[in-house]
């Protein structure tokens, strides 16, 4: 996809939702950690019924850790690898007290050190909770990335490294969540609905789905 058509790109996105916003629901960086390290392997929607229960009881590292992983675990048992998951959550809350003063380190490298947290999960607790213009590679952003032409590559990092040098640093804040619903209700994996696409023009797929069912 050629500069100008990147551009054109997101600006149709852009004026679509001008103000994106995750789905998943939280109140601080901390709860924004546990809640993105929850919906891995699993949807937005089931998470979001489980943490509003959990957060009521523990909404800090310290409230975690005196709750313990077997309550954190009876509260997530609805969600898809709770067992693990209850581990995760109960360690990396732990080493939050232990290391960063309770705090969310807003380091990327740092994130990652955290038992649960990938890349993908730190990149969207940097975007959504610390301002910090990253791109954090889900299977839809991937997806999109191939499909159109935006940004295709064979991984999920090297995607996240061709959308970063391809993107303008204007739609940077918000390209990721722009990508991420895109494909979640527009340019789904099955059939996309090229018939509702602000940017069906632009992309680069060639089996179209144009006929609305």
């Amino acid at each position: 996809m050629t500069k100008d058509k990147v551009i054109e790109f997101f600006k149709r996105l852009q004026a679509t939702n001008p103000e994106p916003k995750g789905e998943l629901e939280w109140t601080n960086p901390f709860t924004l950690l546990v809640a993105v390290a929850l919906s891995a392997q699993a949807t937005d929607k089931s998470v979001n019924k489980a943490t509003p229960a959990l957060f009521k009881a523990a909404d800090t590292p310290q409230k975690m850790v005196k709750l313990g992983e077997d309550k954190i675990r009876a509260y997530i048992k609805t969600i898809g690898l709770f067992n693990s998951k209850a581990k995760n959550v109960a360690a990396l809350s732990q080493i939050l007290i232990d290391n960063y003063g309770g705090e969310v380190p807003a380091d990327r490298d740092e994130l990652v050190k955290l038992p649960g947290v990938g890349r993908k999960t730190a990149n969207v607790v940097l975007n959504m909770a610390f301002g910090q213009p990253t791109m954090a590679v889900d299977t839809h952003i991937f997806r999109v990335s191939n499909r159109t032409g935006l940004a295709p590559a064979s991984g999920v990092e090297k995607v996240e490294e061709k959308l970063e040098r391809v993107i303008p640093d204007e739609f940077k804040m918000h390209a990721h969540h722009w990508l991420i619903l895109h494909g979640r209700y527009i340019c789904i994996a099955r059939k996309p609905k090229c018939y509702e696409c602000p940017v069906v023009d632009l992309c680069a797929f060639r089996d179209k789905n144009l006929i609305p069912p």
